[in-house]
């Protein structure tokens, strides 16, 4: 395999020199270090992808579990955090990386923090009450180390040129999508070990609900570590003309870009709004799943963990095939088009979740005795068994209909052919605006952008739940995706979201071959 190099034909340029870079071949040894780097990047997204996911089955029992006290309105907020720490964090570092012309550095910081946080959230139950607090701070620094979202997709865009790019950006996609299938999986599994668990060590408390705490932190060091000792810095500057690449650790590589115009402004925030209607309308299913799953199934805590579990990894199973075909599809489709077919499959998920028919979900039993997590011990309700069904204090479980089983599966498998679409061809898009320009600020501003949907729509959703149920909103989330849907095909219809074109100089010294 042949690698592109840059040179600079010698014109004066202040200091500096100005050039035109020219085509040699990439040596073999320089791709397989640039390709490593890049699946390194691969791993870091699986990684920060199950740290997120793995706990999102049990989150709603356990808080119940650690804190008595705990409603739904506070699940909105435990699973806000961690999007609220995100959106803090991915422009910080993304800003970080561009300005060091480092990935490695924030890489570092960022994997640290959240191995803190996966340990806070494991030893939670040695945190005094209320609990509930704690474990809002525990996935609130997991969320700001998973900044590095921004500083992996951005490495990803900058290390690939315009051909290899929706590729690369697709295998990340399907390495966050893996990720989402082995967290919920590795919940279920650990179902098995029960509550209160085994204590090998005093004060260490192992169960179903910390175990996922443990395993993170444990595949967060192994991340640290491919990170420290694998990982290189490489960087493609490519215009669709004449791209070239340079190890931006070799000192004697420094260049820089100068653009005679910049990306199209309408297009770079469509994308952003774009970015956090998907990750909003996907927030939205993760927060809600586990509760509804008791509210309409009767499931207990147990079982709403691992059916749910099993139901979110079957649903990544099928995002990686669609991340997969996506890939194939883009090089023979207009990637726009894609895009709105994916945004469609979001709007036909959320129409099939609305509530129809005659039958109403069983009402839970009012004689519950709470558990009581200090001694880890449980008691049922008079008819020996555990309380399951749609609670009493939800006037609307008397005048909303049920969902289906069979309803909720098939609306789960429309959403997981229409969100991997739409976030793989939203980044790939983005990005594609944007340029061959340094990415990482930019970056860090559409993971903020979803960030932000992370944020709104636990805490939207766990307040209307409560007060209106699911029927308010998937009927809300349909509008929605129908405006957006409005939206995106006026961007097709007036030309946007187009890869830039530049008028583009290169500034820098030859770098030569390695």
């Amino acid at each position: 395999m042949g690698r592109i190099s840059y040179f600079s034909r010698s014109t004066s340029y202040g200091s500096m020199a100005v050039g035109v870079p020219s085509t040699v071949l990439e040596p073999p040894n320089v791709y397989k270090s640039r390709w490593r780097s890049i699946r390194v990047m691969y791993l870091t997204m699986f990684l920060s992808s199950i740290s997120f996911s793995i706990c999102m089955s049990s989150i709603w029992p356990f808080l119940r579990v650690v804190d008595l006290k705990t409603s739904t309105d506070f699940l909105g907020w435990v699973i806000a955090a961690y999007s609220i720490g995100q959106f803090f964090a991915s422009p910080l570092f993304g800003f970080w990386a561009n300005c060091r012309e480092s990935s490695k550095e924030p890489l570092i910081i960022t994997i640290v923090i959240s191995t803190i946080g996966n340990l806070m959230y494991a030893y939670i139950q040695d945190f005094p009450s209320p609990r509930r607090y704690y474990l809002l701070a525990a996935r609130a620094l997991i969320g700001f180390g998973a900044g590095n979202v921004a500083v992996v997709r951005s490495y990803v865009s900058g290390a690939t040129t315009i051909k290899e790019r929706t590729s690369a950006l697709a295998h990340v996609s399907a390495a966050q999508a893996i990720g989402f299938i082995l967290g919920p999986a590795l919940q279920a599994a650990f179902v098995s070990l029960g509550y209160p668990g085994i204590v090998e060590i005093p004060e260490i408390h192992i169960n179903f609900y910390t175990a996922t705490g443990f395993v993170s932190a444990i595949l967060s060091v192994i991340n640290l570590i491919l990170v420290v000792v694998v990982f290189g810095e490489y960087r493609v500057h490519d215009d669709n003309t004449s791209p070239s690449i340079a190890n931006v650790q070799d000192s004697s590589s420094s260049q820089s870009l100068l653009h005679k115009d910049t990306p199209d402004v309408a297009s770079v925030i469509s994308c952003n709004i774009l970015f956090f209607v998907v990750l909003f309308v996907f927030s939205i299913f993760e927060t809600i799943a586990t509760p509804l799953s008791m509210d309409m199934f009767g499931w207990t805590k147990e079982q709403a963990t691992l059916y749910t579990g099993i139901m979110l990894a079957c649903s990544g199973v099928l995002a990686i095939c669609i991340f997969i075909g996506v890939k194939y599809l883009s090089k023979k489709m207009n990637e726009r088009y894609i895009l709105l077919g994916g945004f469609i499959f979001c709007l036909l998920s959320f129409i099939t979740y609305l509530p129809w028919g005659k039958h109403y979900p069983a009402i839970e039993p009012t004689d519950i005795i709470p558990i009581h997590p200090d001694n880890g011990t449980t008691t049922e309700p008079s008819t020996g068994a555990p309380p399951v069904g749609c609670p009493m204090i939800h006037s609307w479980c008397f005048t909303t209909p049920k969902i289906y089983l069979a309803q909720f599966l098939a609306a789960t498998a429309l959403l997981s052919i229409g969100y991997p679409t739409t976030n793989v061809m939203t980044y790939s898009i983005y990005s594609k605006v944007l340029g061959p320009r340094p990415q990482g600020t930019q970056m860090g501003w559409i993971t903020a952008s979803g960030s932000s949907a992370r944020t709104l729509g636990p805490v939207f959703v766990s307040y209307v739940y409560d007060s209106y149920g699911p029927r308010y909103i998937f009927a809300s989330v349909s509008g929605v995706l129908l405006l957006t849907v409005i939206f995106t095909f006026s961007l097709i219809l007036l030309k946007r979201l187009l890869p830039f074109k530049s008028a583009r100089i290169v500034v820098g010294r030859s770098v030569g071959t390695q």
